[in-house]
């Protein structure tokens, strides 16, 4: 295609300077009055011509014709041409960065701000393809262009063309000068533009807390300060594009300018005529032209080559969790899952969030990991489905080494309902059923009751096809955490791991919620993040952790009977809870 579209656009140069062929034998017609005089012209085309008179205009008029079609039929296959690929290009590379950003571990997520990765997907891919379909095209159209207008004037005085591409070095000089400027600048700008949707992002999403804080003057100074650094670099790169065009086009006239005395000694030594000197004056004129876009398409190619570096930093970072080639497919548990002398810390922490733990989670069983914020726990959660690897040690599946094991078949095997709970913007269908698509209605619907999301859901506008809105803003919290949860029951997943999110509840929700859990670990192995300690009690077995390590572990009545840490934070969330419920009877 690429080559379709450069033919094409050679075709459109050579017609180019074959239109200006014909200035020689118009002119020729106009001075001679008809006395069979012909000056060689470029491609023979006074050969084309009759001799004189009026059937020598109507040829020279149908081949101004011809030649201007022609030519425009090809420009149109170039630009379209030229836009394919770029369409073609924009798409194939946001599907690959997409799929790289996809395949990252938790990790490169826990780097780089939402925001960013959008940004580079979207602003900057765009970019690109505006530089492939326009920026290249027009670059490579006026090279041609300009090769053409010059190879006519190098056919009529290879001396004056000469001389007049002494300018060349010049214009390359000041070109590259000028774009190094501006690539610096166009760098600065997507940085500032980074910066600006970050900015935006934040207070948009908390616009809540800035109106209870009464902030909206403040985050709208943060705003302008940002966007004022935007406009500092664009104004510098607006003075450098208008500085650099008009001085290119300066030194071009000069040139002209010194090439009429030259032209006129050539003419009187008879090296040319008027009509051919006259012909390569039109020529460097319009070769001037080109020169002066190809300054411009250079300035704007910087500049989408400095929103490419982006896109090229992102997808050369890989922070891919590795699958061997030879991994196998894990089974449905039958044994246990067992965390062996595991250690992990983050690449920016100092000290180890995980030290030295062992566990064993026998199949079928529940195990509660409890314990004050920063103990390891959510850290620990993140290991079961490989979001991160352990720097140490190992968690195995019956014995099999998850990273021996097809990330695909672990992670099937595990469903997952997290404290923060994650709907998408669509249908209650969709998001129930997106870790089964291909569920039917009925297997959605009873996963929904199971849940006791059902009859909520029949009330809403369309049912199962309403809209949830943004991180189901139109439903309530406790709505919202039962969809998740039909969302597991749907999975069907042997393994369960729950970061528990009823605190934040009212009584009636917390209640409906603690009875589609009850529904949902059955027959299942759980793993659960309690908040509240009250919630656990009859878990198999409960995990105290503080400071990356394990310190308690047993049963409900074992740890209280053992007066440990779990009984004094037992006994601490009890004591708030009183207090909490006396206030409330007060007020």
């Amino acid at each position: 295609m690429f080559a379709l579209a450069t033919l094409a656009m050679v075709v459109g140069a050579v017609l180019e300077s074959a239109i200006n062929g014909l200035i020689v034998p118009t002119i020729d017609q106009a001075l001679a009055q008809g006395s069979g005089s012909r000056t060689p012209t470029i491609f023979g085309l006074q050969h084309l011509i009759p001799d004189s008179g009026l059937p020598a205009l109507k040829m020279i008029a149908l081949l101004l014709f011809v030649f201007t079609a022609v030519k425009g039929i090809a420009e149109y296959f170039s630009t379209y041409l030229m836009a394919r690929i770029g369409q073609s290009a924009v798409l194939h590379l946001r599907q690959d960065l997409y799929t790289h950003l996809l395949r990252q571990a938790a990790s490169f997520f826990e780097r780089h701000r939402t925001n960013y990765l959008v940004s580079r997907l979207v602003t900057s891919a765009a970019a690109i393809e505006a530089a492939v379909s326009g920026t290249l095209r027009d670059m490579l159209r006026e090279s041609f262009t300009l090769v053409a207008f010059l190879g006519v004037s190098f056919y009529y005085s290879w001396r004056l063309t000469l001389g007049a591409l002494t300018i060349a070095p010049i214009i390359g000089l000041l070109t590259a000068r000028f774009s190094t400027s501006l690539r610096n600048l166009a760098r600065e700008s997507l940085e500032g533009n980074k910066r600006l949707t970050d900015t935006a992002q934040e207070a948009l999403s908390n616009h809540n807390i800035v109106k209870a804080y009464s902030a909206e003057k403040r985050e709208g100074v943060r705003f302008t300060t940002v966007a004022k650094t935007i406009v500092s670099a664009n104004l510098r790169t607006a003075r450098i594009i208008g500085f650099a065009s008009p001085t290119i086009e300066t030194i071009g006239i000069v040139f002209i300018i010194l090439l009429l005395f030259f032209g006129q000694r050539e003419i009187a030594l008879g090296r040319i005529d008027a009509a051919q000197f006259l012909a390569i004056i039109i020529c460097l004129f319009r070769s001037y032209d080109p020169m002066r876009k190809l300054s411009r398409l250079h300035n704007a190619m910087e500049q989408a080559l400095a929103a490419a570096q982006h896109v090229w930093e992102v997808m050369d970072e890989n922070a891919k969790i590795p699958e061997k080639q030879n991994a196998v497919d894990l089974l449905p548990l039958q044994r246990e899952i067992e965390l062996r002398d595991v250690s992990f810390d983050y690449a920016d922490v100092t000290r180890p969030v995980l030290r030295n733990v062992s566990l064993h989670i026998p199949a079928g069983t529940m195990v509660a990991l409890v314990g004050e914020s920063g103990g390891g726990k959510s850290t620990l959660m993140k290991l079961f489905p490989r979001f991160h690897d352990p720097v140490t040690g190992a968690v195995l599946w019956d014995g099999i080494d998850l990273r021996d094991a097809t990330l695909l078949s672990l992670r099937r095997q595990i469903g997952l309902v997290t404290q923060e709970t994650v709907l998408f913007n669509d249908t209650v269908r969709h998001n129930i059923g997106y870790g089964r698509p291909d569920a039917s209605a009925e297997q959605m619907m009873e996963a929904a009751r199971i849940a006791f999301a059902h009859d909520f859901i029949m009330e809403l506008p369309k049912g199962y096809d309403t809209i949830v809105g943004e991180r189901g803003i139109f439903l309530s919290g406790g709505q919202r955490q039962r969809l998740a949860i039909a969302r597991a029951i749907l999975m069907d997943a042997p393994v369960l791991i729950l970061d528990e999110a009823t605190s934040a509840l009212d009584a009636e929700s917390e209640r409906l919620v603690q009875r589609a859990i009850a529904n949902l670990v059955r027959d299942r192995t759980t793993v659960v993040i309690a908040h509240r300690l009250s919630t656990i009690r009859r878990a198999d077995k409960i995990v105290v952790m503080d400071g990356g390590r394990i310190i308690e572990m047993g049963t409900h009545a074992e740890l209280l009977a053992r007066g440990g840490q779990y009984r004094k934070l037992y006994e601490l969330q009890f004591a708030d809870e009183e207090e909490m419920a006396e206030v409330s009877l007060r007020s």
